[in-house]
């Protein structure tokens, strides 16, 4: 389910001209300074457009005292309230509070909600504050921080002394090792509520915990060892990581909705590294067509995802393909490290972007934008010529792709066409 659009909000951006540049690093898939600012500032405009647009759609009397205490907390400390906003969860809330508000018909928004952002911000910004916030369940969910279980069910007056992490009352965020990304098993807007069978986990144990901290740890060795690069946009790109419930049949899966966010499955550190490098490159392709479109195709399940049995529309197979490159990138880089195995990996994803590059690249319905981006692509694949594999497993990668391309025209006879090769 990697990539998949969740439901959400349709939030116009006002169209950007990238640089050609940056556009061609993005679609490389090779971390940059310009890539990474990029993604970040087109998350901040977006999460201050939606935000806008709550605060119109709203009741004054609903959001009023809210707002002034984050613009307060702005004032105070404008990087803390830059994160408690910028925070996944946040986005998630954010998007069903609009679509909310947009329907009349449906549950009502959580309006409510807002104060308890206002109330993190101003936390986080050491702003002397008061307010007072309704639990839901007994519990304030405060982003960024984690959960607050007030003595009064009903009511919970906050000031700046209510956040004390040695508190039997607060339950914090579990932070993951080695940075800022956070195991966020507490928000109750970690995903968004329309997920189909992605469904993030419940609370953790301490145990739960260690075994996270213990994955993540090896899988951060990996990416530093193999790929520091992509472990550094990992570490600059990526707020929080929301565990899978058991049963779920992907490793991971990126939700527009809670950009710098995963969904992941916990893993042994070679899978864990593998998925957090695929599930990032959604992060970056999702912001980058947040502001210039690459195609004009609609959503129509039509194309052969080699990754995938399903047939695909053009955007999931352009996210796809973007994420198996940069597999086979970082497969190819941890083969020439030393992991002999990681060879086999990099085969199999090579093959299946060069089988698709072909069928993208003739695709009418590109922009002038998106040409450019798959020409970028194909020379980034052609690139890994350079530092080809060992024997023969790049021949014996195509061949099984061969048979499983005949098995899928054979299931899907009516677009063998969309099939290249």
């Amino acid at each position: 389910m990697s990539g998949e659009r969740g439901a959400g909000v349709t939030v116009a951006l006002a169209p950007l001209t990238v640089p050609r540049q940056t556009l061609r690093a993005l679609a490389g898939t090779e971390p940059s300074p310009e890539g990474t600012r990029l993604v970040q500032d087109v998350r901040w405009s977006k999460r201050l457009v939606v935000l806008r647009a709550i605060l119109d759609a709203a009741p004054p009397g609903e959001t009023h005292d809210h707002w002034q205490l984050l613009e307060a907390a702005e004032r105070h400390h404008p990087d803390a309230v830059r994160d408690v906003l910028l925070y996944p969860a946040t986005g998630v809330w954010a998007e069903e509070t609009l679509r909310r508000l947009h329907d009349p018909d449906g549950p009502p928004a959580d309006l409510a909600h807002l104060g308890a952002l206002a109330a993190a911000a101003a936390l986080r910004a050491g702003l002397p504050f008061t307010t007072v916030l309704r639990p839901v369940q007994g519990r304030v969910a405060l982003p960024t921080l984690g959960l607050l279980r007030p003595a009064r069910p009903g009511r919970a007056a906050l000031d700046e002394r209510s956040w004390d992490p040695d508190d039997p009352a607060v339950l914090p965020l579990h932070t993951l090792p080695t940075g800022r990304t956070v195991l966020d098993d507490l928000d109750p807007y970690r995903a968004p509520s329309h997920t189909g069978s992605v469904r993030p986990a419940r609370r953790l144990t301490p145990k739960g915990h260690k075994r996270w901290d213990t994955q993540w740890s090896g899988a951060q060795t990996l990416l530093e060892r193999y790929d520091t690069a992509r472990a550094g946009e990992i570490g600059e790109l990526l707020r929080s990581v929301v565990p899978l419930a058991g049963g779920a049949r992907s490793a991971g899966a990126t939700l527009p909705a809670a950009a710098g966010s995963v969904l992941a499955r916990g893993q042994a550190p070679p899978a864990l590294a593998a998925t957090l490098v695929h599930e990032v490159q959604h992060g970056k392709l999702g912001a980058l067509t947040d502001v210039l479109p690459l195609h004009t195709a609609d959503r129509t399940p039509r194309y052969w995802a080699p990754w995938r049995t399903d047939p695909r529309p053009l955007e999931g197979l352009l996210h796809g393909t973007h994420a198996h490159l940069a597999l086979a990138g970082y497969w190819q880089r941890a083969a020439l490290y030393g992991a002999r195995a990681a060879w086999a990996g990099h085969a199999r994803c090579r093959a299946q972007v060069a089988a698709v590059l072909p069928v993208l690249r003739h695709e009418p319905r590109l922009t002038a934008a998106g040409r450019e981006f798959v020409d970028a692509m194909i020379e980034a694949e052609q690139a890994m010529d350079a530092l080809a594999p060992p024997g023969d497993q790049h021949a014996t990668a195509r061949r099984a792709l061969d048979l499983e391309r005949r098995a899928w025209r054979a299931a899907h006879p009516e677009l063998a066409a969309s099939a290249a090769g």
